[in-house]
C-alpha cells in the first residue's frame, strides 16, 4: 500500500528503527529520535545498494517520488545513483577549492619560484585585487559575461589601461588552470574587442638642455626631505627605473670598482643589470651612506628603514618643485638621457639601450652586447654626469651637445 501525507504525519517514533514501503523501491525509514528518512532501495550489477533522500517534511511525499523515479531512470541508462552523488560530491568540493583566486594566487607563487620580478609579482597581486567579483567564484564555472561585468566596472572608473592588464592576467590564470587540469578553457579570449582601447600615453619627459639645467637646479634647492632630494639627483645619472632605484640596496654599491648591479629578481628583464657609476653619483651615494649606511635600502622609506622608499616620493618632489605631472616624472629621466645621448653622436645606440636596461631581442646578441659594451659605457655614463653638470652650472643657452 503506498503512502499518503497523513499516514506519515501520524507514524511514531519507537524504540527500534522501523520503515514503511511506497512503491518502486521507496521506503520511509522512522528513527527512535523521531526523524523520518526518504530512501531508495536497488540493485545494480547484481549488489543491493540504497540512496538518501532526504527528510520528511523538509522532503515531501511527490519530491521524493520524483527523486525516486531520477534515480530509477539512471540505472535505466546503466548509471549508480549512488556512485554519481558521490562523483557529484567530488566534483563540487573541486571547483570549490579551485577557485579563481586561489588558483590566481597559485599561479603568482608559480612566477615568483620562476625568478619574476618582484615589481611585476606586484603588480600581478594589484590586479587580482582588481578581479574581486570573480575571485571566489570556481574557475571551471566562470563565463565570459561574468569576466566582462567585472572588467566593465574597472573600466567605468576611467582605467582602461587597468581594465586591459586585468583582463591579460585573467587570461593566464584560466590558461594556467586548463594546464593543470582545473579549467577547460579560457573565456577571456572571446573579449577581445570588448573593452576601450586605452590612449597610449608617455612618461613626461624634458628633452631641451635648458630645461634639464632648470630641472638640476631646482633639484639641488629642494627644501625637502635629504635622501629624497639625493634620490632626485642620483636618477638622471644611472638610467635606471625608478622602482630599481628606490629599491637599491647598500650590498648592491661597490665604491671600489664603481659599479652597482641589480639583482635579476628587481629587473623588468629578469637579467641582472650592472650600472656604471660616475664620479659625481659616488659622491652622491658617500653623502647618502652616512645618512642610511651601511646596510639595508639605500633610499629607506620615511617611517621605517625596512621598507624602501615609496614609488610616489619622487614624482611628489618634482610636484613641489613646481613641475606639473605632464612634465617631469622619475621615469621620464630614463626618456631624457636616451634622448640626449642618442643626438649626442658620440655613443653606439647598443650601448645606450644596455644602460637603458632595454632587452635585445636575440638573446645571444643581447648577453654578447652586455660585456661587448661595458668599456663604453663606462665611459658614456662619466660624459653624462658631466654634461649634467654644466646643463646645471649655464642659466640660459646650454652647452650644445657637441662642445660637451
Amino acid at each position: 500500500m503506498s503512502l499518503t501525507d497523513v499516514m506519515i504525519r501520524s507514524l511514531k517514533a519507537e524504540s527500534r528503527p522501523y520503515s514503511r514501503t511506497d512503491a518502486g523501491g521507496l521506503y520511509l525509514e522512522v528513527r527512535p529520535s523521531g526523524a523520518k528518512l526518504w530512501r531508495f532501495k536497488y540493485r545494480f550489477l547484481g549488489k543491493a545498494n540504497r540512496i538518501a533522500l532526504g527528510a520528511y517534511p523538509e522532503v515531501r511525499l511527490a519530491e521524493a517520488r520524483q527523486l525516486r523515479d531520477d534515480a530509477r531512470r539512471k540505472l535505466r541508462d546503466g548509471i549508480d545513483p549512488l556512485a554519481d552523488r558521490k562523483r557529484d560530491k567530488l566534483v563540487a568540493q573541486f571547483k570549490a577549492a579551485n577557485t579563481f583566486g586561489d588558483l590566481a594566487k597559485e599561479y603568482i607563487e608559480k612566477t615568483v619560484a620562476e625568478g619574476r620580478a618582484e615589481a611585476t609579482t606586484t603588480k600581478a597581486n594589484w590586479l587580482l585585487d582588481q578581479l574581486k567579483p570573480i575571485a571566489g567564484m570556481p574557475v571551471a564555472d566562470i563565463k565570459p559575461i561574468e569576466i566582462l561585468a567585472a572588467l566593465k566596472r574597472i573600466e567605468a572608473r576611467g582605467k582602461h589601461e587597468t581594465a586591459r592588464r586585468a583582463r591579460s592576467f585573467a587570461g593566464r590564470v584560466f590558461r594556467y588552470a586548463v594546464a593543470t587540469g582545473r579549467g577547460e578553457a579560457d573565456p577571456t579570449a572571446v573579449l577581445q574587442g570588448a573593452l576601450i582601447a586605452p590612449r597610449v600615453t608617455h612618461h613626461a619627459a624634458l628633452l631641451e638642455p635648458d630645461a634639464v639645467g632648470g630641472l638640476l637646479r631646482a633639484i639641488d634647492s629642494y627644501p625637502g626631505n635629504a635622501i629624497t632630494r639625493l634620490a632626485c639627483q642620483i636618477a638622471p645619472h644611472v638610467m635606471a627605473r625608478p622602482g630599481e632605484l628606490r629599491q637599491a640596496l647598500w650590498g648592491e654599491i661597490d665604491f671600489d670598482k664603481a659599479v652597482w648591479t641589480v639583482p635579476l629578481e628587481r629587473m623588468k628583464m629578469r637579467r641582472p643589470h650592472a650600472v656604471p657609476l660616475s664620479r659625481q653619483v659616488l659622491a652622491y651615494l658617500k653623502t647618502l651612506y652616512d645618512l642610511t649606511g651601511p646596510e639595508g635600502f639605500v633610499f629607506p622609506a620615511f617611517h621605517t628603514s625596512r621598507r624602501p622608499m615609496s614609488e610616489n616620493t619622487m614624482n611628489q618632489a618634482f610636484r613641489r618643485m613646481g613641475y606639473a605631472k605632464g612634465e617631469v616624472t622619475a621615469h621620464g629621466l630614463r626618456t631624457t638621457a636616451s634622448t640626449l645621448l642618442n643626438e649626442s653622436g658620440k655613443w653606439q645606440s647598443d650601448a645606450i639601450e644596455r644602460s637603458l636596461a632595454h632587452a635585445d631581442a636575440n638573446m645571444v646578441r643581447g648577453i654578447y652586447n652586455r660585456g661587448r659594451y661595458w668599456d663604453e659605457r663606462v665611459a658614456m655614463h662619466q660624459w653624462w654626469s658631466d654634461y649634467l653638470d654644466e646643463l646645471r652650472a649655464v642659466e640660459k643657452n646650454a652647452l650644445p651637445l657637441e662642445a660637451a
